[in-house]
C-alpha cells in the first residue's frame, strides 16, 4: 500500500470513519474511498453491501476484478455508571468484542479495583465523553439512575447517533426522564431511540441477569443493523 494511501486510511480509522480499500487484481492499483465517498462512487452498489455487511471480498467489474478491503472501526460499550450491573456487564461485553469504558464522577464507585482490566473514568459525562469519539459504532448504556449524570449522558449520545442507546429505570423513572429531556428541547423521535426499560424482557432480577438482558438488546440491535441499510456496525473481519 502506497504511504499516502497508507496514511489517508489511518486518519480515517483514528476518527473512527469506515473506509474501503479498493485494489484492482490486475494492475495491483489502489485507491481509498471513504465513507462519506460511497454514494458517488462507480463502485456504489458494490461498495455499499460491502460497507454494510462489513465483509472484504472480491467484486467482478466492468474494468475487471477488484478486491475490496473494508475497514470499519471497532464497536465500543459506553456504561455509564460504575455500579453492580457494569460489574456483570463490562465482562461481557468484552468476551463479545467490544471496547468497553466505564464513565462515573463517583470515584468511590469508580475504580480499577471494582473494574479490573476495564478503562474507568471518574469524571463527568461533560468532560469525559467527548474524547471518546463516541458515534454511530457505539453501544451506549445509562445505569446510574441519577438524572445529574445519566441524563447529560444520553443527550450526548443522542447527538451521536450510536446504534443502540439504553436506560437503566421503570417505566415509571423513564416516564420523568422523558419530561425532563423534553424540556431540554429533544424531540419525540430522539427519545423513541432510548430503550427504556432496558434490555430484553427476560424476567432478569439479579445484576448479572439485567447485564445479560442489556447484551441480548445491543446484540438484538446490532444484527438489525446489519441487515439494513445504512451501514454496519460489526469489526471488519
Amino acid at each position: 500500500m502506497k504511504l499516502d494511501i497508507l496514511a489517508a486510511l489511518n486518519a480515517e480509522r483514528e476518527a473512527r470513519r469506515a473506509a474501503i480499500v479498493v485494489t484492482d487484481v490486475e494492475s495491483g492499483r489502489q485507491r481509498l474511498v471513504k465513507s462519506a465517498d460511497i454514494a458517488k462512487d462507480p463502485l456504489r452498489p458494490q461498495l455499499a453491501e460491502h460497507l454494510r455487511t462489513s465483509k472484504s471480498g472480491m467484486e467482478a467489474t466492468a474494468e475487471g476484478k477488484v478486491f475490496l478491503t473494508v475497514y470499519v472501526p471497532a464497536p465500543q460499550l459506553v456504561i455509564i455508571g460504575a455500579v453492580h450491573i457494569s460489574q456483570a456487564l463490562a465482562p461481557i461485553g468484552k468476551l463479545v468484542g467490544y471496547d468497553v469504558t466505564i464513565v462515573d464522577p463517583r470515584t468511590a464507585f469508580a475504580s480499577p479495583e471494582r473494574f479490573p482490566d476495564v478503562k474507568v473514568i471518574a469524571q463527568w459525562p461533560d468532560q469525559a465523553l467527548p474524547p471518546l469519539n463516541v458515534d454511530r459504532y457505539t453501544a451506549f448504556v445509562a445505569l446510574t439512575h441519577d438524572p445529574k449524570i445519566d441524563d447529560p449522558a444520553l443527550l450526548h449520545a443522542l447527538a451521536r447517533d450510536c446504534f443502540y442507546i439504553g436506560a437503566l429505570g421503570s417505566r415509571k423513572t423513564h416516564a420523568r426522564r422523558v419530561e425532563r429531556l423534553k424540556a431540554q428541547g429533544v424531540s419525540d423521535a430522539a427519545i423513541a431511540r432510548i430503550a427504556a426499560p432496558i434490555g430484553l424482557d427476560i424476567g432478569a432480577v439479579s445484576p448479572a441477569e439485567i447485564a445479560v438482558a442489556i447484551m441480548a438488546q445491543i446484540t438484538e440491535r446490532l444484527r438489525e443493523e446489519v441487515d439494513a441499510e445504512p451501514a454496519p456496525i460489526k469489526a471488519a473481519s
